[in-house]
């Protein structure tokens, strides 16, 4: 029976994301312990008391930015115009630490899993909802700790002066990508806070102004142009209905580009110190790149060149834009995951391929990554004159295992988006669409639909087709529990 509503009602979708969490080797539940320390931090909370090591910039006009149904706020934004005309930015993070102490129950379940996993039908959280969700996130109206990296940005997007502390902050406006984005971007009216408020329009512009200096400069030292779109699923009564494609805006640059800079800054204070790293490396399959490019006529250089291969990447989204997404993800997986690893002070930098960046690290995201909470901490103790908290043999295992589960939530959340898009597409059996093949392998040849953004199987009528050949194709079947989606050429 191919009806929607006994499609999915039929299969417990959250009980088949928590089997898929398991067979990766998560552990969803947290130890009894937790329920005790959650009492303890709510009974004796951090003091939120101005020094001269905490700065209390609550009067600012800080705002976040983040998706539509995001609760775990991990960063908040403001910036100002300085006499010079340079543009001085402020990002503030959830300071976890001050929650969530070293070793902990909590703690030692979050070096477990190393990462909350968004499956869309159920967050599986790295730290409890009571304070991932609650009181570690940046939420609005609401005084919380934070750590502060700031860094002065000028005309042509080049760092200037940079500094990182702790402070006291309050978040005035919770705003979403896809309302500002449009404002910004002059497709849609300002969100209701920000059209009430001329001076919460000046601050986005000010802030939108900064990044897109920070990304024009990234953009002429190689970091990558690549269109990563997002299939989500659409809810209704914990139902899917469908789904919907969630595309890059100004307002998603506009936070990739701070952080990126804030985790810039960050890994340059920690160079005297052992620390994490998140890096991409030069890719070992450059040459398969080099047939990619050389297969739409332009020629790369023998050695990998991350300009070279953005200046190709930016010719084709303006030549072929159906296809993109698609040379997107085949330069994607050329180019290797990225992994963290330890840095001792001395040790040459790796960098991030894809971002053309020598100094990166994770920070600032520490209610969902366990990765940026040990940072954090790294730099609390910088900041204090303290002995680092970790060797260097934990630092090396943290970054094995973050590497390790990062791999895996990408597996979950691949496997359930594919069973979520199998129930969305489970009552249009029998429908065409127009498609473009994009891959041939040994298991067969798949294609994806135009509208909506969903990839399946072509089971029937696939001889002689090639990448980037577009086709009509009719649905024959969906298999929820194994995520297929097959079509017929039609």
């Amino acid at each position: 029976m191919n009806d929607l509503r006994s499609s999915s009602m039929s299969i417990d979708l959250q009980a088949m994301a928590r089997q898929v969490m398991l067979a990766q080797g998560f552990e969803p539940n947290f130890p009894p312990a937790t329920q005790q320390q959650l009492a303890e931090i709510s009974a004796h909370p951090p003091q939120l008391v101005a020094s001269d090591k905490v700065r209390d910039l609550r009067g600012l006009l800080w705002s976040s930015i983040d998706n539509d149904t995001s609760k775990d706020l991990d960063q908040i934004e403001v910036a100002e115009r300085l006499p010079n005309g340079d543009i001085k930015v402020m990002v503030g993070i959830a300071d976890v630490d001050a929650f969530v102490g070293k070793d902990s129950a909590i703690d030692q379940h979050a070096a477990k899993e190393t990462t909350s996993v968004y499956t869309g039908v159920a967050i599986f959280p790295m730290l409890p909802n009571e304070l991932s969700t609650g009181a570690s996130s940046l939420l609005p109206d609401v005084d919380r700790p934070a750590v502060v990296t700031e860094f002065v940005v000028n005309g042509s997007g080049a760092l200037g002066a940079s500094a990182v502390y702790r402070a006291i902050v309050r978040n005035k406006a919770q705003l979403t990508y896809s309302a500002v984005g449009a404002w910004l971007e002059g497709t849609g009216a300002a969100p209701p806070k920000v059209a009430a408020s001329s001076d919460l329009q000046a601050q986005l512009k000010l802030q939108d102004e900064a990044a897109q200096a920070l990304r024009k400069l990234r953009y002429a030292n190689g970091a990558l142009n690549i269109d990563t779109a997002e299939t989500v699923p659409l809810l209704l009564n914990q139902q899917v209905t469908g789904v919907a494609t969630v595309e890059k805006n100004r307002a998603t640059e506009l936070i990739e580009d701070f952080m990126i800079a804030a985790n810039g800054v960050v890994a340059r204070l920690l160079e005297k110190v052992s620390s994490l790293r998140r890096i991409v490396k030069t890719p070992e399959h450059w040459d398969g790149i080099v047939r990619l490019a050389a297969a739409r006529g332009v020629k790369l250089p023998a050695q990998a060149d991350s300009k070279a291969l953005n200046d190709f990447l930016v010719q084709r989204k303006a030549a072929d834009p159906d296809h993109f997404a698609d040379l997107s993800l085949a330069v994607i997986k050329l180019i290797g995951p990225g992994e963290y690893v330890l840095e001792r002070p001395g040790d040459p930098a790796q960098g991030h391929f894809g971002l053309a960046v020598q100094d990166y690290t994770h920070s600032t995201a520490p209610n969902r990554r366990f990765a940026d909470v040990v940072t954090q901490r790294l730099i609390k103790s910088l900041l204090d004159g303290k002995p680092g908290p970790y060797s260097d043999d934990e630092l090396a295992g943290i970054a094995t295992n973050c590497t390790e589960k990062g791999d895996a939530a990408r597996k979950v959340e691949r496997e359930m988006s594919k069973r979520l898009a199998a129930v969305a597409m489970s009552h249009r059996v029998g429908e065409t669409f127009d498609a473009i093949v994009t891959g041939v392998t040994p298991k067969g040849t798949f294609v994806r639909v135009m509208q909506p953004h969903i990839e399946g199987l072509l089971a029937q009528g696939a001889q002689g087709l090639h990448v980037g050949d577009k086709v009509r194709a009719r649905l024959t079947r969906t298999d929820v529990q194994r995520g297929f989606i097959d079509f017929a050429k039609a």
